[in-house]
């Protein structure tokens, strides 16, 4: 007789593990629970259809019980709730939901998958009116779409500004909806550093989105919300976004470990504290790969290989168990955008010396279709060379990037590895010396003091103590908007112009992009000066870096007029 497998929780890792169970055990008797109403569905796909791109809601479960049963022989019960484990007797207590009945099922091995749930700002008046919302299934993405047609809802706010927050706030605006997003932090989608999310918060602003950062919900009326700074905007329904805590209920009254972060604490193969139980997904701890220490990451890719890694163990099956590094992408309007690893921010916290480049070449030949730039940040380790982490952002295939950086780092890279690294080349697909070998090369001659850059963050304050700042751009594109104190020596004309080049001071220099200010900064090098920087991200970075803080603080601007081209 097959072993009794019993798996909380129908989603993702859930649905995952019971069908590798069944693909190692054709004889095991696989249950599983799921407190919804839905089994393996697409969670990350749900924004999709508050805007249409997924018409159907129905297409957005995979799977349904009665196609569990066909395919795979395993028992899936919706609406279903297990409200106990009993250690002891290895049994666990159910209640259907439907019937109002509760029962109790045996187990050899139990697998934990009860996921995240939405947090809630309890203390803020309203929060339970009916036009609130949290998106964590289909049914709460189909009430928010049918809340919004059927009263004729013309603004919505969106409470934080994480992937859901966002996917959300993008889909309920492509489907002309006046929408605000909230986020108590200054910044949105925080695995960016602040110098690359400004590229996102313009392009929110720029597709009609209200964003508002620095700031907090503190309470919901009628027909609007008001934030923590007194400010009022219309809304007629909010979708709450701020973030998941671990479902531990079950694991705590079950007297199972839970970790420093507040998930269930795990080993190496996913087992809990009870050598029978293991737990996976949104609800456990991991290990980081970088940090070193016990993270949270409520991913969909990490928890499937943590649903392989458990139903192999079960049946003796060994794994390596790397940790986590953090690697994600959105898609947000007319960009692409990803990440992995470290960025800035969170190396400096780790302890970790530090240091980044941020460069902007094309993502594919200039000259082809659909060439567009790509901002791309690197960070790696001094002195050692070793990669932290990459954001990229731009229209084209920022993933397949952040791909390599992140295999890069599970594979203990360094700049030299990245620099070697023999990529496929097409003048419609990349560069011969792609972004990321780009990348290492710039950041190479960073770390050995051949090239020194001052970040785009340091611009404003450069400009505002009048330093000495070259645009290396030709006339007629400095004439179209510059820094308001900069000096237009074009690259074309520098050699001829030496003598307005300053030696007794620093000098820093830019073009558009970064790739004329290099030259010229290198050049003037081996002609001998020795306080020359090249200003990292060139003016359209600073135009980034500045618009959206110019935008809503009315603050002076730096520039004569932006160029985002």
């Amino acid at each position: 007789m097959g072993k009794r497998i019993l798996v909380v929780g129908g989603v993702a890792g859930g649905a995952s593990a019971a069908a590798r169970v069944r693909r190692i055990d054709e004889y095991a008797e696989i249950i599983m629970f799921e407190k919804g109403p839905q089994v393996s569905i697409s969670n990350c796909s749900l924004p999709y259809h508050l805007s249409g791109i997924v018409e159907n809601s129905k297409s957005l479960v995979l799977m349904n019980p009665d196609s569990f049963k066909k395919r795979y022989n395993i028992d899936a019960r919706v609406n279903t709730e297990v409200i106990k484990i009993n250690r002891k007797n290895k049994t666990i207590t159910v209640k259907d939901l439907v019937a109002n009945s509760i029962y109790e099922e045996a187990y050899d091995k139990l697998i934990l998958s009860p996921g995240a749930s939405p947090i809630l700002p309890n203390k803020v008046e309203g929060i339970n009116k009916p036009n609130v919302f949290t998106v964590r299934n289909v049914e709460d993405i189909e009430q928010i779409n049918n809340y919004l047609k059927e009263n004729s809802v013309e603004n919505v706010a969106v409470i934080g500004g994480g992937f859901i927050g966002i996917e959300v706030a993008e889909n309920l605006r492509l489907a002309k909806y006046n929408v605000s997003v909230v986020e108590f932090a200054n910044q949105i989608m925080t695995p960016f550093d602040y110098d690359m999310v400004q590229i996102l918060h313009k392009e929110l602003v720029d597709h009609g989105v209200n964003l508002v950062v620095n700031d907090g919900l503190a309470k919901i009326g009628d027909g609007f919300i008001e934030t923590m700074s007194g400010e009022k905007i219309a809304a007629n329904a909010v979708v709450l976004a701020i973030g998941v805590k671990p479902e531990t209920r079950l694991a705590e009254e079950a007297k199972l470990e839970i970790g420093e972060t507040g998930a269930i604490k795990v080993d190496s193969n996913y087992l809990t504290s009870d050598r029978d139980i293991y737990a996976i997904g949104d609800a456990i701890e991991v290990y980081h790969r970088l940090l070193h220490k016990p993270t949270r990451l409520a991913l969909a890719g990490p928890a499937q290989k943590q649903a392989r890694t458990v139903a192999d163990h079960i049946y003796g099956k060994t794994n390596r168990n790397l940790g986590v590094i953090g690697s994600s992408s959105i898609h947000l309007f007319n960009l692409n955008a990803a990440s992995t690893g470290l960025n800035t921010r969170t190396a400096e916290v780790a302890g970790f010396t530090y240091d980044s480049i941020y460069i902007m070449p094309t993502d594919k030949v200039g000259l082809m279709p659909n060439s567009n730039v790509m901002h791309f940040k690197l960070v790696y380790e001094k002195p050692t060379g070793k990669i932290l982490g990459a954001q990229a952002i731009g229209k084209g295939n920022v993933d397949k990037r952040i791909d390599v950086i992140a295999t890069i780092i599970m594979l203990n890279g360094t700049l030299e590895d990245l620099k070697d690294l023999e990529l496929t080349y097409s003048p419609m697909l990349g560069t011969a010396k792609d972004v990321v070998n780009h990348a290492a090369l710039v950041a190479l001659n960073q770390l050995h003091g051949q090239y020194r850059e001052v970040k785009v963050s340091q611009v404003r304050e450069l400009v505002e103590n009048d330093a000495c700042i070259i645009d290396a751009r030709e006339k007629k594109e400095y004439e179209a908007g510059h820094l308001k104190n900069a000096i237009n020596i074009p690259l074309s004309e520098f050699r001829n112009r030496l003598a307005e080049i300053p030696t007794d001071k620093p000098v820093y220099i830019h073009c558009r992009s970064g790739q004329r200010s290099y030259n010229m900064v290198m050049a003037l090098e081996n002609l001998g000066y020795t306080n020359v920087y090249n200003i990292s991200g060139s003016y359209l970075g600073i135009n980034l870096y500045e618009y959206f803080n110019d935008l809503v603080t009315g603050r002076e601007k730096i520039v004569t007029a932006y160029n985002f081209n």
